[in-house]
């Protein structure tokens, strides 16, 4: 998953505020410290096995003849480095000559 639901990072949030070395008690802090690292350690396990679980999900639509789920790319992530816009081309003056009318038609009357 390319994005994280907002309760996740509320949590990830919450978890990047605690600071065991301000807890005063040794045992705490050590008891703290370990949960922690607990903790990242399933949050990274289980962002694995989500990822391997959609890719799998997307082969057994795809062998069974189906669409997987389609990968979308982020927005502006890659920057154009060169102007390839045909604007000035397409937009170049062109002279113009307009004849009068009258001079077209007085020498057709005649």
């Amino acid at each position: 998953m390319t994005q994280e639901s907002y309760p996740q990072k509320l949590v990830e949030t919450l978890l990047q505020s605690i600071e065991p070395s301000e807890i005063a008690d040794e045992s705490l802090r050590r008891t703290v410290s370990i949960l922690l690292n607990l903790v990242e350690q399933l949050q990274a396990e289980t962002r694995e096995l989500r990822s391997e679980n959609q890719r799998l999900k997307s082969e057994n639509n795809r062998l069974k003849g189906e669409q997987g789920k389609p990968e979308v790319k982020a927005n502006g992530a890659k920057k154009l480095k060169e102007n390839y816009s045909s604007e000035k081309e397409r937009k170049a003056p062109k002279k113009h000559i307009k004849s009068s009318k009258n001079a077209v038609g007085a020498t057709s009357r005649l």
